[in-house]
């Protein structure tokens, strides 16, 4: 009694964290899965959520149907932690909206199962994956590719939220260092304070 089977207990390995990263966007949202010990990163999984199934017109079957994917997603491959990416205004106030929506149904899912969620710009995923911001898709992918070790190239939507998780690997080591010598306010990004954004 109270003596295991060899094999029954399964311990963590020190260090190693797997993270989530998901691209939002209302026809697709890429997702792509990581796992991180120290400088090492190694490819688990990633794909896309797809809304077309859903008619053009129907918003709220779309945020579901995003909803429930990362959900599923979430329960799968059971990460530590997510990134998300963050959305700007565009050219087209409709489409920034309708995009942060997208936006809002996967985090959402991501908040219910109780992960940390990081934000990253655009910019600052193709400076951390590429080396500076101005890389087209293509470049993202190829540079994923590398440093997954992938066979080919993942598709475009995937290659963008390895990316987001690639440079929350990299960024989490280093805020983790920063808060191990200095203390560190939390700042989140798209909050409000007394009307303003910051």
């Amino acid at each position: 009694p109270g003596v295991l089977p060899l094999g029954a207990l399964v311990l963590p390995v020190p260090g190693l964290m797997r993270i989530l990263g998901i691209d939002p966007g209302l026809q697709r949202t890429g997702f792509g899965v990581i796992e991180a010990q120290g400088a090492r990163l190694a490819y688990v999984a990633s794909g896309t959520i797809s809304t077309a199934e859903a008619p053009r017109g129907d918003l709220p079957l779309r945020l579901k149907i995003i909803f429930e994917g990362v959900r599923e997603v979430v329960q799968r491959y059971t990460p530590d932690c997510a990134t998300v990416e963050i959305v700007f205004v565009n050219v087209n106030p409709q489409s920034t909206l309708l995009l942060g929506q997208a936006r809002g149904a996967a985090m959402a899912a991501l908040v219910a199962a109780d992960l940390a969620v990081a934000e990253y710009t655009a910019l600052q995923m193709k400076k951390a994956v590429v080396g500076h911001g101005l890389a087209n898709k293509s470049q993202v992918q190829e540079m994923v590719r590398r440093l997954l070790a992938l066979p080919g190239l993942p598709g475009k939507d995937a290659a963008d939220a390895l990316g987001l998780a690639i440079s929350h690997a990299h960024a989490g080591a280093s805020f983790a260092a920063l808060a191990r010598t200095t203390t560190l306010e939390r700042r989140q990004h798209a909050q409000y304070r007394k009307g303003r954004s910051y």
